[in-house]
């Protein structure tokens, strides 16, 4: 019973290797998939990465995007953000324009219950994003 009983455990991934919950990582790249209340527009790629020296930086969707910033447990904040200077389409660009702003608002992070990390503005709904794979 007590075999049976292990490997139900460890199939359901309550023993043993289970994974960690997400955790906010330097040097790790995160696709954006919504901002504030709405859901990005289709095969648009946002990305950000926290680099170790303190600088954030990014697809915006058209436009690389560059930003220092400072993480101290679960706050976050980022600095002024500079990008390059590429046209898109009109909604692309506005999508941009709403991304670069709202980033400038976060003050903290955490993870959601589907392990999705979210950085929160002072007011509103957050930035939600995914780990990019490999």
């Amino acid at each position: 019973m007590k075999n049976m009983l292990t490997g139900v455990l460890i199939a359901t991934g309550l023993l043993g290797c289970a994974s960690e919950p997400s955790k906010l990582q330097q040097e790790q790249s995160y696709v954006l998939e919504w901002i504030g209340e709405r859901p990005l527009i289709d095969y648009s790629h946002l990305t950000l990465t926290l680099a170790e020296d303190g600088r954030a930086y990014g697809n915006a969707g058209c436009n690389h995007w560059f930003a220092p910033y400072t993480l101290a447990g679960e706050q976050i904040s980022f600095g002024k953000v500079g990008k390059t200077r590429k046209l898109c389409a009109p909604a692309l660009m506005e999508q941009e324009k709403r991304f670069l702003q709202a980033l400038e608002t976060v003050q903290r992070w955490d993870v959601s219950a589907i392990e999705q990390i979210r950085f929160w503005p002072a007011e509103g709904k957050p930035l939600r994003f995914w780990p990019e794979e490999g």
